[in-house]
């Protein structure tokens, strides 16, 4: 095992196209990182860099304290996972995880013992002499982290592995994935574009965006305090809602006043709690974005919200319920103010085509300066 440290490294690319711009990151001894991000973000050109499959533009790579920038990828003491699983057709499943090996001119002896401890560790004993086209896609999968495990590296590079497999199946292996990291202790890098996969393995998440790092650190720690409107937007299911609007002193306290009308044709006034006064007294007459997840909202009965007394509650039309068991999903929200989401109860009265009022916890709701990459003013 090692640490992996990025420094300042930059990918441009000979059309003057800048995928990665100044990525900085250490991964400590046996910490399991996910890169996560939109399709473009840099993710995988950062990985392909660490692995030697892109050359570095500038900046520095070490893995276990040793600068790799020229170091061939045979020789960085790593192993890959690539998306498509790159089995070779053609041989047994024992000789896709020997073949390395055998190039290496590693003993038969050795060789046996790996294979079949990582095949006892994956439960593939029993695949071993099958080929590849006579397996399940996860057992393709497993078999390709197999080929990954008998080389013993110093650290293991995951680039979307579970997008092939079926939603059922990605559960499933994503919690073989996390098993086998605690058992093995190998420092991983994992690139994925879902972030509930991020969220589910990593021991750090790294939300990435034009080529930039947006926010590093424990998943629970990105989610409840992002770091910009940015990192809210892509980290959570259903995303995070917006709402534009000003902070405004109303009484003793402090209000969101929305700009735009919810259902009642006047703006929602949303009261914060004493507890967060210290937090926006500074914000009073600023144009400011509300940020509420959909677990934030309550469905309550009685009055419509408005202006004038209704505390924090919001009212909106429904447009499609969709339920989910124990929770309902309520897409709702005026023209004006744009898609909103509620996840509620099940015994929801909320239908299509009439209204909802929804109070929202201000004790958890985030505020931003307006922007796609906005900077949370209250985390």
């Amino acid at each position: 095992m090692a640490d992996v440290t990025l420094k300042q490294v930059r990918k441009v690319y000979s059309n003057g196209f800048e995928a990665v711009k100044g990525f900085d990151l250490s991964i400590g001894d046996g910490e399991f990182i996910v890169l996560v991000g939109p399709s473009g973000c840099g993710k995988s050109t950062t990985l392909r860099m660490v692995a030697g499959l892109e050359d570095v533009s500038s900046g520095e790579i070490a893995i276990g304290g040793r600068v790799v920038n020229d170091v061939h990828p045979k020789d960085r003491d790593i192993a890959m996972v690539f998306q498509n699983y790159a089995l070779y057709p053609h041989m047994t499943v024992y000789n896709n995880m020997a073949f390395a090996l055998k190039l290496r001119g590693m003993a038969k002896g050795e060789i046996d013992r790996r294979v079949r401890a990582a095949a006892a560790t994956l439960g593939i004993e029993g695949l071993l002499d099958r080929k590849p086209k006579a397996l399940s896609g996860g057992q393709r999968q497993r078999v390709a982290v197999g080929r990954a495990i008998v080389r013993e590296p110093k650290c293991f590079l995951f680039d979307e592995p579970l997008s092939n497999l079926d939603a059922k199946l990605r559960v499933t292996t994503r919690a073989e994935l996390k098993a086998l990291h605690l058992r093995l202790r190998t420092t991983t890098i994992y690139v994925t574009h879902d972030q509930e996969e991020a969220m589910t393995l990593g021991d750090r998440i790294v939300v990435m965006s034009n080529g930039l790092i947006q926010q590093a650190g424990p998943p629970l720690e990105v989610y409840h305090k992002p770091a910009n409107r940015f990192v809210a937007a892509f980290v959570g299911m259903p995303p995070m809602n917006f709402f534009e609007g000003t902070i405004e002193r109303r009484g003793e306290g402090f209000a969101f006043v929305s700009s735009a009308p919810d259902g009642t044709g006047r703006p929602a006034v949303l009261g914060f709690p004493g507890s967060r006064a210290g937090r926006v007294s500074g914000l009073v007459g600023r144009g400011v974005v509300l940020g509420v997840r959909p677990q934030m909202f309550r469905e309550v009965s009685g009055e419509a919200s408005g202006s004038e007394g209704s505390g924090a509650t919001m009212t909106m039309p429904v447009r499609v319920t969709e339920p989910l068991g124990d929770t309902v999903d309520v897409f709702c929200g005026t023209a004006a103010q744009g898609h909103v989401v509620a996840r509620v109860g099940a015994k929801t009265r909320a239908r299509a085509g009439e209204t909802i009022v929804l109070s929202v916890d201000m004790g958890e709701a985030h505020v931003f300066e307006p922007g796609e990459f906005g900077r949370n003013l209250t985390a």
